[in-house]
């Protein structure tokens, strides 16, 4: 028997990889997203079972690209945390948890700290990656050589990094993203974008590069360490710093809702296909987050606070 389908419907859909849809719905099945479209469209193609119709905005989940410690935030259904950090701890939310590496001696990693983190690689029963914090370049280069072989994630911050050295250890490429809260110079912001490498951007000097970062086509995700997880409002201040600079670059809002959902998505691996999160999708995680916001303009609407109404991560409603 098949499991029954549950809609969850209201005025307002963002899907975010298609157009916002008005009056829409998510159709549900288990824990993947069935269809998204109008609801009069899904209630004639699918015995809905169940309808929960939501008096706001239903939008993709959001996701953390650089998350402290705590509960996540509203609309948050995955984050990239590490391990150790009470953001990593097992709960709804999914993501991927990062092993720090932290060895700053050559001998001690190839003696003991090499085999600790591939033991602690292999008992994880959770996505896992490797958050290297060593300035170490051979340590460095041997992390970049583990994560390729294992197919694993790296989270680097450029505050504890030069960018010159991750890449010359080859850490930089699509598998990894890079937590910033500094300026940035042209130079590396052209590096970045050649790596592929996601730039999450986090509170700090550093949102002042969102309008470069947009024009030259650097994958953008959103981060809220040392803040307490509230990505849409961490999207927000770099809105308002955009604005305090007297720029006014078309579509911002929008960019930094993508950034807030797909974009993170795509910086911890996990957008886009079956299970895929970010955007909400046939086949993807029916994981997304419903916000009282209204208005004629979605994008701006979620970028003035908001309450998050609930949570519903793989499936399930967690009201806030």
């Amino acid at each position: 028997m098949s499991r029954p389908v549950v809609l969850h419907s209201a005025t307002l859909v963002l899907p975010i990889a298609t157009e916002p849809i008005r009056n829409g719905a998510v159709a549900v099945r288990g824990e993947r997203v069935l269809r998204v479209g109008p609801r009069d469209e899904l209630l004639g193609r699918y015995r809905v079972t169940e309808e929960h119709h939501w008096r706001g905005t239903i939008v993709a989940g959001l996701v953390d690209a650089y998350a402290s410690g705590g509960a996540p935030g509203p609309g948050v259904v995955a984050r990239a945390a590490e391990l150790g950090d009470p953001a990593a701890a097992p709960g709804p939310a999914a993501g991927v948890a990062y092993v720090p590496v932290t060895c700053e001696s050559e001998r001690e990693w190839e003696e003991s700290r090499r085999d600790a983190l591939i033991t602690a690689i292999h008992e994880m029963d959770r996505p896992v990656g490797i958050a290297p914090h060593t300035r170490d370049p051979h340590v460095l280069e041997d992390v970049a050589l583990l994560a390729r072989t294992f197919g694993l994630r790296l989270l680097v911050d450029l505050d504890r990094h030069s960018l010159a050295g991750l890449d010359e250890a080859g850490v930089l490429g699509p598998h990894c993203h890079a937590a910033c809260a500094r300026p940035l110079d042209p130079g590396e912001r052209k590096l970045l974008k050649l790596r592929g490498t996601t730039v999450a951007l986090r509170p700090g000097p550093g949102v002042d590069e969102w309008p470069a970062l947009v024009e030259e086509g650097t994958p953008l995700a959103i981060g809220t360490a040392p803040a307490r997880g509230d990505v849409l409002a961490c999207a927000a201040a770099v809105r308002a710093r955009v604005r305090e600079l007297g720029l006014r670059p078309r579509g911002l809002d929008r960019a930094l809702v993508e950034a807030a959902t797909l974009g993170g998505a795509r910086a911890l691996g996990m957008a886009g296909g079956p299970g895929g999160l970010g955007t909400l999708h046939h086949g993807g995680r029916a994981s997304f987050a419903v916000f009282e916001a209204r208005g004629r303009y979605p994008y701006s609407a979620l970028m003035h606070g908001p309450a998050c109404l609930a949570t519903i991560i793989s499936g399930r409603v967690y009201p806030a």
